[in-house]
């Protein structure tokens, strides 16, 4: 993975900043990326409520890194891990400011004004006040591996410019005008699963600075350093700049994960931004990056506030899981090893958008999660560099069978079958006296946690026995239902090939409760639990429609009427299309419509709940074209109501678009008809199979509640 930057340093007075990129970071044109607003979702009064924005804020578990209602600029941080509840590793931040440094972070902010910002995916602008009556201007962009590139000018011609590092060490080269040093902090070592922690203990992230091109040769760049100095007690090395340098200074910046152990530190930053390369050339190399996936899907019939509401959807939906490898290698907190290869991180495991719309990155995400099985004996649950053991199902499961019954290719589906097979039949280690609390320090991996106990011989993790319980009971469920379908897909024995099924069938029906209707966390001697025992990010309402579809619209008008549905947290994204699967299709298509207009807009409070790597934005974009994968793993998508005219998608790798047309949906939101190719269709539910090389489908929509979809 690399990091890189660029600072370029200008005196300037009396700046003015236009509202939009000026013409000169506009290029190439594309429709759907001017309407990308990265402000939505920056709103969240919660810690890690937004999401989408550049960071300027220290980035530590439970601290924003970006908030549109905060005053101040703290610096510009080189990575990026999406912070959900999780800790940033081996960070760099760079902090510009003029006259003493203040290395400590609450002292060395800088007030800005919303005004002064101009905000792209590519671009980024903003006016900083130094206290003192001067003002920074910065300016960022980024390469599409992640790079940035700020501008910052000093205030007066009497003050020093000092730019401050984080914790670790540092080197200076005059010769090539380089600075480099490394910072070995991965904030969720406390996490890491025992039998990999040594070898995760060695990580260290390197980080190269060169400045300014006007420092011609080593004896003016020895000038430049007035002073260099470590606070490690604070947590920054600073460099000092005398303020003869004026006009505008370019600062270049990488951070990589192949260390100084394997890697020259900077051998990225030459690889991706060489000396000389304007700002504008790495704002429209990025630029060209997103309008080649946004450009994929055109919309008609949208507002100006749709367009932004849907692009900004699509530009977050494909921001994770990210590349961390350099070259055609990376380095594996796993074993600590480098190894050939591509590799991914941060992944939260929403999976469906990218196989219809980036598919061609599937084939090498697979392979990095097996490369994960290899080298650390499971597939990965939660990946922040190395397994956190956050979250309680092994949804790897689904991916992967999502992959095979969807026909992705490019993969071993072997060794994929191998590392799925093992989540479902090799209990983790300890795993009968170990309660695997959230975020329980000391512990191994907690891959099928309770596997081995209760639910062997009952079929249900006992709440007793190990935390969040009913969750991972009816998680494992749906895992095994998954490995069902991976199994048939790939011709396995027919008595593996039954009990995934029978286990997957049964195991939900441990947890009912009969006497209450509701779904029930259970303890290891067979008694009730209570209510609100067991659950992860949910609770009863959420979970009891978890599994199955049996007639039951009456329950979900009581969970919708009753304000148990909550949209900040996927366990209830996919409760309004079980409508259609129990014959009330229009009220799947009503409730899809509140949810909409409730939960999405294009303000910084534009997102209710956690983007979480794109999901929330995920259930948007599907949503709006007017379909919901509800069960991935099955190959089909339950049909919705799309809000838009008309949308015609390019998928990847296919020469025919897929158009969806549906004719007065802004102010029709229900379906009379729907044909696909000319056909008409009566079911509720559609394929992956129908839509995946293109095709038309064409909604009849109206304006009251119809008997399409219903009961027959």
């Amino acid at each position: 993975m690399s990091r890189i930057s660029a600072f370029l340093v200008l005196l300037s007075s009396g700046l003015s900043l236009a509202s939009k990129c000026p013409p000169s970071f506009s290029i190439p044109k594309s429709d759907a990326v001017d309407h990308v607003n990265p402000l939505i979702g920056n709103g969240g009064d919660t810690p890690n409520g937004s999401g989408g924005m550049r960071r300027r804020h220290q980035n530590y578990v439970s601290v924003t890194p970006y908030n549109h209602t905060a005053s101040t600029i703290h610096g510009f941080q080189g990575t990026h891990q999406p912070a959900i509840w999780m800790g940033e590793s081996g960070q760099v931040v760079v902090v510009p400011g003029t006259g003493s440094v203040k290395s400590k972070f609450e002292d060395r902010g800088l007030r800005f004004s919303n005004d002064t910002q101009i905000i792209s995916p590519s671009y980024y602008r903003v006016e900083l006040d130094t206290g003192d009556g001067g003002r920074i201007l910065a300016e960022q962009s980024a390469t599409p591996t992640s790079s940035l590139r700020p501008r910052d000018p000093p205030p007066s011609p009497t003050s020093p410019t000092n730019i401050t590092y984080p914790l670790g060490s540092i080197a200076v080269d005059p010769a090539r005008r380089e600075i480099t040093g490394s910072n070995s902090e991965r904030q969720d070592w406390i996490i890491t699963p025992t039998s990999i922690a040594q070898n995760a203990s060695n990580f260290k992230a390197t980080f190269a600075r060169v400045l300014t091109p006007r420092l011609r040769n080593s004896a003016s760049f020895k000038m430049a350093l007035r002073s260099l100095g470590r606070q490690l007690a604070r947590g920054v090395c600073f460099l000092r700049m005398p303020a003869f340098l004026r006009g505008q200074e370019r600062l270049t910046y990488a951070s990589e994960y192949l260390s100084s152990r394997w890697n020259r530190p900077g051998k990225n930053l030459d690889a991706e931004i060489a000396d000389g390369v304007a700002l504008e050339e790495t704002a429209r190399r990025t630029r060209a990056a997103w309008a080649e996936k946004l450009d994929r899907i055109q919309l008609e019939g949208a507002t100006k506030a749709d367009k932004e509401v849907f692009y900004t959807a699509f530009f977050h939906s494909l921001q994770y899981p990210y590349e961390q490898d350099e070259g055609g290698r990376y380095y594996s907190g796993y074993d600590n090893r480098v190894h050939p290869g591509k590799s991914y991180t941060g992944y939260s495991i929403w999976w469906a958008w990218l196989i219809l719309f980036a598919p061609e990155r599937i084939p090498s995400m697979i392979t990095s999660m097996l490369q994960d099985y290899k080298e650390g004996g499971w597939l990965p649950m939660w990946k922040n560099i190395v397994e956190t053991n956050i979250m309680v199902g092994t949804h790897a499961d689904s991916l992967i069978a999502e992959a095979v019954v969807k026909s992705i290719k490019g993969f071993d589906t072997d060794l994929a079958w191998e590392a799925a097979y093992k989540d479902a039949t090799v209990p983790p280690k300890n795993d009968g006296n170990t309660r695997y609390a959230d975020r329980e320090e000391n512990v191994d991996y907690e891959v099928r946690a309770g596997l081995s106990s209760v639910y062997a011989e009952n079929g249900w993790v006992a709440d007793d026995v190990h935390s969040e319980s009913a969750s991972r009971t009816l998680d494992y469920a749906y895992d095994d239902y998954a490995l069902y379908r991976l199994a048939a897909d790939l011709g396995k024995p027919k008595d593996i090939v039954d009990t995934l099924r029978d286990r997957a069938m049964s195991a939900p029906f441990t947890l009912f409760n009969n006497a209450t209707g509701f779904m029930e966390a259970r303890n290891a001697n067979g008694s009730w639990a209570g209510p609100d025992a067991g659950w992860t990010e949910g609770d009863k309402w959420a979970y009891t429609f978890d599994v199955g579809n049996a007639s039951f619209v009456q329950s979900l008008d009581d969970h919708f009427d009753g304000g148990h549905n909550d949209h900040t947290n996927e366990p209830s994204h996919h409760i309004p299309y079980l409508y259609a699967l129990a014959g009330a299709a229009s009220k799947t298509q009503e409730r899809v419509r509140e949810i909409a207009k409730a939960n999405y807009n294009n303000t910084p409070i534009g997102l209710s709940g956690n983007e979480d790597c794109g999901q929330m934005s995920a259930w948007y974009l599907f949503s709006a074209l007017g379909f919901y994968p509800v069960n991935p793993a099955s190959g089909d998508y339950v049909v919705g109501s799309p809000f838009f005219d008309k949308a015609t998608i390019h998928l990847p790798g296919h020469t025919k678009p897929l158009v969806i047309t549906s004719a007065g949906a802004p102010n029709a939101p229900y379906v009379r008809g729907l044909s696909i190719d000319g056909k008409k269709v009566k079911s509720t539910v559609i394929s992956h199979k129908q839509i995946k090389t293109g095709g038309k489908l064409q909604f009849e929509m109206s304006k009251e509640p119809q008997t399409w979809g219903g009961s027959e």
